[in-house]
């Protein structure tokens, strides 16, 4: 934890009803990360990797100055803070940057309590070291009860540098696919599903240019918890009957995980930082920028394996709790590589006429999609006031238990028979959201791209080519997200809260980042309660600087309509 200087305890004891304020000092520089086989050239946040955890105070006024002693432009961003948007740390969007040898003071103050993150918000930097776990404190009593807590951060880290990978994707695509289907797989297939079978499902899939092994863009990557590797094996301690927090943060800058402590339950009691009614599972799985707070109460004198499975299975993160230093539990191996189907490929919007094929708006088919000859360009301006007296407290309550279209690939298998997993629907605000009304319009966003080509955009269009989002200050707006391409992509949106629509009503989550599968289609309802410019993005980082971002402004009201 940072704190560099705070009120002295006189003043307090004078002002006792002041706001307590804190000033913390920063410096992002070059350093190392330390890992297992040795040290690697890594930027650093007071000289470490992750950043120190910062731990703030809700209702707390906070100054940080942030110095740059790098030769290049940097930023912090606050992930999931509300805050002005001139202190949110993007830079071209919010404010210029913090240049080389400057002092940048961001100056806000805290609203919120919880679990939350910060990292760089400039080029690759963020996977260069500059990300660091962020909680803040609440200031009234929570609704459970724990002895213990700990922070767990998970990462991952390639040892080629970000511009290198990202200039390969744009060459070869697939140049990090290492489980291409070979000849032995055709003909394992041709055995198991017949000659011809097996050849229209190549050629299907020759057709759109994609593998159904394209699970992640990226492989080599080495998955760290709190920055050390599964050989170093970050431990946390507990006392037998001891009721543990962990605040598990994915600082990934591609990677999902699927989380597991065999033989403990995990009780969720916040996402994204906000306490939802506690939900015991025996796994989850945590999109990229996603948070979630779950408490485990280990019993037995023995040790357990936080074991946080790669996505795709290349690797896992590991770390370990335990009664006493030098114990360590078995590390579970890895389950079987998913694959993808024809439902991540987008072939089940539900009940949809795929005759059509989405663009890129490059000209390229994206995938099938019977939406794609439709004009949602109306939508915008419709007119949904008749919407306001309706009560949506039952909408998408047959939504399924599932964040991915049936038939997917990626629906999350459970590590043991009988296993529970976390899914959306099961996540209810623990207090109903005071201003829960009908949207009073709604805006669909199609997420496309092309592997081949590396090519990620919003509405086939890349940041650079896209007009900015204008929402009006106190409208509530629902966004539509369709997912027309075969990856799951987490959407992040700066500044505001996402109000996660799985058919709980008011109950419905408040979160910053939403994860939106293969094939499938995803609401969420946004409050438009903070003025300025802020960033939309898919916070996988290669996409993002592929083109799945957007500026959204949020304008005043015109004065008329107050009148």
């Amino acid at each position: 934890m940072i704190r560099a200087r705070e009120w002295a305890l006189g003043a307090l004891l004078l002002a006792p009803l002041a706001v307590q304020a804190g000033v913390y000092d920063l410096t992002i520089g070059e350093g190392e990360l330390k890992l297992s086989d040795g040290a690697r050239k890594a930027l650093t946040v007071n000289g470490r990797t992750p950043a120190p955890e910062l731990r703030f105070k809700e209702d707390e006024d906070v100054e940080l100055r942030v110095t740059n002693t790098l030769d290049r432009d940097t930023s912090l961003h606050w992930h999931g803070l509300i805050l002005p948007y001139t202190q949110d740390g993007v830079p071209g969007i919010s404010f210029p940057g913090i240049k080389p040898g400057e002092t940048f003071t961001y100056r806000f103050t805290v609203k919120q309590s919880g679990t939350y993150w910060y990292h760089a918000h400039s080029d690759f930097q963020e996977i260069e070291g500059l990300y660091g776990p962020l909680v803040i404190e609440p200031k009234a009593r929570e609704p459970y009860r724990y002895d213990r807590e700990y922070t767990l951060l998970l990462a991952d880290w390639h040892d080629t540098r970000p511009e290198t990978v990202f200039a390969n994707l744009k060459k070869q695509s697939d140049y990090y696919n290492r489980n291409q289907r070979t000849l032995g797989d055709f003909i394992a297939d041709s055995s198991a599903n017949g000659f011809m079978a097996t050849l229209r499902d190549r050629l299907d899939w020759g057709g759109m240019r994609m593998t159904p092994t394209d699970i992640a863009d990226i492989a080599g990557f080495r998955f760290l918890v709190n920055g050390q590797d599964s050989e170093q094996n970050w431990t946390g301690l507990f006392k037998p009957g001891e009721r543990v927090r962990l605040r598990i943060i994915n600082g990934s800058g591609m990677s999902y995980f699927d989380l597991r402590i065999p033989g403990l339950k995990m009780t969720v009691v916040q996402a994204d930082g906000n306490d939802v009614q506690p939900v015991t599972v025996d796994e989850l799985r945590i999109a990229v920028a996603e948070t979630y707070d779950v408490i485990v109460q280990p019993q037995e004198d023995r040790a357990y394996t936080f074991f946080a499975e790669a996505m795709d299975r290349s690797g896992y993160a590991r770390a370990t709790l335990t009664p006493r230093k030098g114990m360590v539990a078995e590390v579970p191996a890895l389950r079987e590589r998913p694959l993808l189907t024809m439902a991540d490929m987008g072939m089940s919007h539900e009940g949809m006429d795929h005759s059509g094929m989405a663009m890129d708006g490059q000209g390229d088919d994206v995938k099938a999609s019977g939406m794609a000859g439709m004009d949602h360009s109306t939508m915008q301006g419709m007119d949904h006031s008749q919407m306001a007296g309706m009560d949506h407290s039952d909408m998408g309550a047959a939504a399924p238990k599932s964040d991915y279209a049936p038939g997917s690939g990626l629906t999350p298998q459970p590590a043991a028979p009988g296993n529970r997993l976390l899914v959306y629907a099961d996540l209810k605000a623990m207090r109903p959201y005071a201003d829960y009304r009908a949207p009073d319009r709604i805006i669909e966003f199609r997420l496309t791209g092309n592997m081949e080509r590396y090519f990620w955009s919003i509405d086939g269009k890349k940041y650079s080519e896209a007009e900015p989002i204008r929402l009006t200050y106190g409208e509530r707006v629902r966004i539509r997200f369709v997912n027309d391409t075969m990856m799951t992509h987490p959407m992040h949106l700066h500044g505001m809260w996402m109000q996660l629509d799985k058919g709980n009503g008011r109950f419905n989550p408040l979160k910053h980042v939403v994860s939106v599968a293969p094939g499938s289609t995803l609401d969420v309802d946004v409050p438009a309660d903070a003025l300025g410019e802020w960033a939309f993005h898919c916070h996988l980082i290669y996409h993002m600087a592929a083109g799945m971002m957007r500026k959204v402004i949020v304008e005043p009201a015109p004065a008329s309509a107050s009148l």
